[in-house]
């Protein structure tokens, strides 16, 4: 693969969603990712997040197979596992043995809660995660129980891209020093970390600590979604003057003197109403046709089969093919490396014998490892 991370080699062992996502956001960079997966497992080409990888299929309670992943490892430049806290230690591939083989390997651990502390040995999921750092307290409608925004927060956002981006930093502290070290990534403090902005708006009193009523929550009624005459839906967010003053005036209600108290959350229950109303009136295209593209900070809610057709994301490729189905292409773009086109997800096991190969393994040892069992 081609990419700014091209030329580095990472050991992931397979995992479950924040992992596989950190690892996808690396191979799509360049990274060589080698993942070991269980035996018998399952990569489905048409998912997003195994594609880009070599597969390995090990069965770990053979000491073979650890000592194969060992010898992995011994020539990475990071790890990739998402184990609970003492799992990869049980397995004699804890970090004290790894980084005694290789003292430049980056140690990458994807948790929920962190190595340490009362929760971390308990099971979990994002909503928890996010539960436990404050974010899904603000999310949702005034009055209404929280709504668990799928697991883009705590999985994704302040898991996989956290751990990406941890990676990448220690990828370069060890470039520069030689010295590799152990990321401990754990959802609850990602996802706090995400809402940062949060945090300072309530520290500097521009926010009240409760769901669905303050500006960027729903609670305003220029920065929300609407329903259409046709059932389908927009989303408005004209904050500064300027771009409401144009919403006002494409919407004809510029001459309604209710919207002047723009700031006032006081009103915000009245004009949401007459907003309410008014966009009833039209479709969502018809919409479209008044106010996208333009300054009023407007765009039509698409649907996962609606938005790879969307001309701005058709001009950007921001949707690709891969492996049968429509998948997110890499992101971000870069203006002098380019980032190749994904490969889909392989079958588990599959390069099972060019990996050993490129360890040094001869033939013979390779059929004794899978006489064994150790390799599948």
């Amino acid at each position: 693969m081609t990419g700014p991370l091209s030329g580095i080699k990472i050991i992931e062992f397979a995992g479950i969603g924040p992992g596989p996502f950190c690892a996808m956001m690396l191979a799509d960079h360049g990274a060589e990712l080698i993942r070991i997966d269980r035996p018998g497992g399952f990569l489905d080409p048409r998912d997003p997040l195994s594609r880009n990888r070599t597969s390995i299929a090990l069965d770990m309670k053979n000491p073979d197979a650890v000592q194969v992943a060992r010898d992995l490892c011994r020539g990475a430049d990071a790890i990739i596992e998402g184990y609970r806290p003492g799992v990869m230690e049980r397995l004699g591939l804890g970090p004290d043995v790894l980084l005694a083989d290789n003292p430049r390997l980056v140690y990458g651990r994807m948790t929920g809660w962190g190595q340490y502390g009362p929760y971390s040995q308990a099971a979990g999921h994002d909503i928890n995660y996010i539960a436990l750092s404050g974010v899904l307290h603000g999310i949702g409608r005034a009055g209404e129980k929280p709504v668990p925004p799928v697991n883009y927060v705590g999985d994704f956002g302040g898991g996989g891209m956290m751990l990406a981006f941890g990676m990448t930093s220690a990828l370069l502290h060890a470039a520069r020093t030689g010295e590799g070290q152990v990321i401990d990534c754990a959802m609850t403090d990602g996802s706090a970390l995400l809402a940062g902005m949060t945090w300072g708006f309530k520290a500097m009193g521009r926010l009240k600590d409760e769901a669905g009523v303050n500006m960027l929550d729903g609670g305003a009624h220029f920065y929300d979604t609407y329903v259409c005459a046709d059932g389908k839906f927009i989303s408005i967010g004209s904050i500064e003057p300027q771009f409401y003053a144009l919403l006002r005036e494409k919407t004809g209600l510029d001459a309604d003197p209710d919207f002047d108290a723009q700031l006032d959350p006081s009103k915000w229950g009245l004009l949401k109403d007459k907003l309410t109303a008014l966009f009833a009136t039209r479709t969502r295209d018809q919409w479209c046709a008044i106010m996208e593209m333009t300054d009023i900070c407007f765009a039509p809610v698409l649907s996962l089969d609606e938005a790879p057709r969307h001309p701005h994301n058709v001009a950007r490729a921001t949707f690709v093919e891969i492996g049968g189905a429509i998948q997110p292409a890499p992101a971000p773009r870069y203006s002098v490396t380019v980032n190749d086109t994904p490969r889909p997800a392989p079958a588990v096991g599959a390069d099972g014998d060019a990996v050993l190969a490129a360890l040094g393994y001869d033939a013979g040892r390779i059929a004794a490892l899978r006489d064994s069992g150790a390799v599948k």
